[in-house]
């Protein structure tokens, strides 16, 4: 049964592509909060609507040649020539969905590095790169099959791709020419597999990518193994929603996922600009056809290895609901070695998400290890220091604190120490960074609650009807701050002061934002 996935025929790739000029305007949107608006290069401006958003024309219209990439962005005669080369080993395609997301005025843009052929891939820098780094064929009972985990199994159901990542941990077998032979699969004894283990319990369908599927044979895939009473999950891996949206607004496939009420979509955006209101659009469809869907991101060097894209990336998929899943750490693949980053970059990124937003857009940080050895997650170090009845702990401020560890009466020590030390002996609770912000502020609380309190407030309900108006209005907005766990003498500078302007009732003016004060032994 033919692929979803059209290839351009011999005769196609040989007809010259118009050549139109790289942009000369201004590439707008790039700071825009994903979802962003809808693009088109300008090679595609006048195609209608309704071809635009047929994933079929799409497909077929899809760039698949050096030869094509050449009229539409710049590349030195080096580069030509090398990824000219590279052409004969490693396939291309990119459909003028997302090629329409790279700025062509920037040759580091990071849509263009995942997506275009690069002269790196020719090396490896490190001589770490391998072609299978995750021994995945070691792991292989059943031709297609990957049986690692206990409770887990992976099918590779095609070596199809609506975009091939120039990183892909596959890429032996999905954009390798021919490269697919060496790695045969048999669909049948896949499920047989299957049914005949009863602990695995999750399947995840993969590939390439299971969504270029003929929908008919992704049925067979999704029935067969949903009518196993021990498989709870099937996690279908696509790219799709970031790639070729258009793919899914075929209902006929939509209806298909939505029948199976064990599947679960697991995504793959890298970049807040690939979060489209296309891809938002798909998005909302899996989840009102009763689908979860998780998001795995590849950390990848000059795509999005700085803090503030990757903020941007879990704000933006928080926005159209899909859950940060994964951070992986790019792989040893051969061809990959340019995108890689230190461990270090992806641990100073987690420390950089953890307390400075939503918890649910904090993702698992791992390293795929080497030897089969399956995901290892990473994370910086909050455990600081041990004793036998305490821990000390490091927040995401940096502030560190004792914490019983167990429920017992705590160890004092007598002996003046400083530091750790000094929280491990019991001497002290707490160790708190100079400027920290949330302790001005409890302070700049606890400071406004006195002053309402000189007015007679006794409650969080506001003054009574004795005050003016203005200042119950200021009183209601401002709780009180408890915190009989810490002590300190009254600041010597105050922060408000009554003043009266005119014929005015007397009212609460801020001389200044306060400074913390120090608490405990400043870190």
């Amino acid at each position: 049964m033919r692929e979803a996935i059209i290839p351009m025929s011999e005769s196609e790739a040989r007809q010259p592509l118009p050549s139109v000029p790289v942009f000369t305007t201004e590439f707008s949107g790039e700071d825009d909060e994903p979802p962003g608006k809808p693009r088109r290069h300008p090679l595609w401006a006048n195609v209608p609507d309704h071809q635009w958003n047929d994933w079929r024309w799409q497909s077929q219209n899809s760039i698949r040649s050096v030869r094509q990439l050449r009229n539409l962005l710049t590349f030195s005669p080096e580069e030509l020539e090398a990824i000219g080369q590279l052409e004969g080993d490693y396939k291309l395609a990119i459909a003028p969905y997302y090629f329409s997301l790279i700025n062509p005025n920037d040759p580091d843009d990071p849509i263009r590095r995942q997506s275009v052929p690069s002269p790196l891939e020719a090396q490896n820098p490190s001589g770490y790169e391998l072609e299978d780094p995750l021994e995945e064929d070691l792991d292989s009972p059943v031709p297609g099959l990957t049986h690692r985990y206990p409770d887990r199994a992976l099918l590779v159901t095609t070596h199809v791709c609506s975009m091939y990542c120039r990183f892909c941990t596959r890429k032996r077998a999905t954009m390798v020419r021919g490269g697919w032979d060496a790695i045969s699969r048999d669909d049948q004894r896949m499920i047989d597999y299957v049914a005949a283990h009863p602990e695995i319990r999750d399947v995840i369908i993969s590939g390439g990518d299971p969504l270029t599927l003929p929908t008919a044979k992704l049925r067979f895939f999704l029935e067969n193994l949903a009518a196993l009473p021990h498989i709870d999950v099937i996690r279908i891996g696509t790219r799709v929603p970031v790639t070729l949206p258009m793919r899914l607004f075929d209902s006929e496939l939509v209806e298909l996922l939505s029948s199976v009420n064990k599947v679960w979509i697991q995504t793959h955006f890298n970049h807040p600009r690939e979060i489209t209101p296309e891809s938002a659009q798909v998005v909302r469809s899996l989840i009102r056809g009763g689908m979860p869907v998780n998001n795995h991101t590849v950390l990848l060097k000059g795509v999005n290895d700085s803090l503030d894209t990757m903020r941007k990336l879990m704000r933006g998929l928080l926005r159209i609901k899909v859950r940060p899943y994964y951070i992986f750490h790019c792989d040893p693949v051969i061809g990959a070695g340019h995108f890689r980053t230190s461990v270090w970059k992806g641990l100073e990124i987690m420390e950089g998400l953890r307390g400075h937003m939503s918890g649910l857009g904090i993702p698992t940080y791992v390293v795929d290890s080497p030897h089969g050895g399956g995901k290892i997650p990473l994370m910086p170090n909050y455990l600081v220091s041990m004793s036998d009845d305490a821990v000390v702990l490091r927040n995401y401020e940096g502030m560190m604190v004792r914490y019983q560890a167990q429920d017992q009466p705590a160890t004092i020590a007598t002996t003046k120490t400083r530091g750790v030390s000094s929280l491990i002996q019991g001497t002290q609770s707490k160790l708190v960074p100079e400027q920290n912000e949330r302790m001005a502020r409890r302070q700049a609380f606890r400071e406004q609650a006195e002053a309402e309190a000189e007015y007679g407030c006794s409650d969080h309900t506001g003054c009574g009807s004795s005050q003016p108006e203005s200042h119950s209005r200021f009183a209601v907005t401002l709780p009180m701050i408890s915190d009989v766990a810490e002590t300190r003498s009254a600041p010597a500078d105050k922060t408000m002061e009554s003043r009266t302007i005119g014929s005015e009732p007397p009212r609460l003016v801020p001389l200044s934002f306060p400074t913390a004060p120090p608490e405990g032994e400043v870190a």
